[in-house]
């Protein structure tokens, strides 16, 4: 069962604290099914989460476009320019891992730049600055990994889409 809602109740009890989620008549039937499951001994998994804008698929339609375009002028494959641009214009962490551990590490993430060994208290590691897949971008992330894209698409003769196309593909992501 999945659900949005806008009001939610904590109380704090002297045992901990409880929640009440309002609930539509069918969702309430739904959680009584899941509650008498529960009362089975079977685990329940809730999550609790804010609402974020999924980015529009018209923008990430558009960003595989363009790569499929630049790669076949580019004589590359849309995967590998895809990892690419991530790497010029992605959002990413930093990591330190062990030395017999990270490329074991290199293989959780999207693409994966070997910064060299450090040494903390004592301890040397690989620091590793590791970039995440675009599907877990916000808005704003998104649009830089677009917006560089579109910019070197430019640069090799490539321009499918306009300015004025992409602040409206942008405007339309936002809604």
């Amino acid at each position: 069962m999945k659900t949005t809602v806008k009001d939610l109740q904590l109380i704090q009890t002297w045992q901990g604290a409880s929640l009440i989620v309002p609930l539509s008549p069918s969702e309430a039937e739904e959680v009584a099914e899941l509650k008498k499951k529960a009362d089975e001994g079977k685990p329940l998994q809730l999550e609790l989460k804010l609402v974020r804008k999924n980015r529009s698929l018209d923008a990430n339609a558009a960003l595989w476009f363009l790569l499929g375009e630049m790669a076949a002028k580019l004589r590359t494959n849309k995967d590998a320019l895809y990892l690419e641009m991530l790497g010029r214009y992605g959002v990413f962490t930093h990591i330190i891992a062990k030395p017999n551990a990270a490329e074991r590490f290199k293989a959780q993430w999207r693409t994966v730049k070997d910064l060299g060994e450090v040494t903390v208290n004592g301890q040397t590691g690989k620091q590793l600055q590791c970039y995440f897949g675009s599907s877990t971008y916000n808005t704003l992330e998104f649009s830089r990994l677009l917006d560089g894209t579109i910019n070197d698409a430019k640069e090799i003769g490539i321009n499918l889409i306009s300015d004025a196309d992409m602040a409206l593909m942008l405007e339309e992501w936002g809604k």
